[in-house]
């Protein structure tokens, strides 16, 4: 049915029946009447100008709302809030230690009392007992 023979067989017929087709089609329109003729030329132009009208839109709106873009950029570059001044400390007497308090490091050996490396090894127990909880 759909063979390769019969699929040629009818490629002549299709396009002798394309071709007449335009031959028809082209005869047609060389033999319009002026009436028809213009309402198609309108059609065209009508068409060709509402396919441009939203191009032209966008590019009139394109300038003002940059502008509106950029005015916006630098009010908030302008004014930005002022850096909030950090809260005093509650507690006064933590204000007065010294603030490497809270410094992991151990202090230099200029700074610290020598008599605070005699007894490293009780400092040591110390503070692997401190970090076990208490079973009281």
């Amino acid at each position: 049915m759909n063979s390769p023979e019969h699929e040629h067989q009818h490629e002549p017929v299709e396009q002798r029946l394309k071709q007449r087709t335009r031959e028809l089609w082209r005869k047609a329109a060389q033999h319009l009447d002026a009436s028809t003729a213009a309402r198609l030329r309108a059609a065209r132009r009508e068409a060709l100008q509402s396919s441009t009208a939203p191009h032209r839109q966008a590019v009139r709106w394109l300038i003002p709302t940059g502008a509106l873009a950029a005015m916006a950029l630098a009010v908030m570059m302008v004014w930005q809030p002022l850096p909030h001044a950090p809260a005093p400390p509650v507690n006064q007497a933590a204000g007065t230690a010294p603030q490497d308090a809270d410094n992991e490091l151990p202090p230099d050996a200029e700074q610290v009392d020598p008599g605070l490396y005699q007894n490293l090894d009780f400092y040591a127990w110390l503070a692997a007992n401190d970090r076990q909880p208490t079973s009281r």
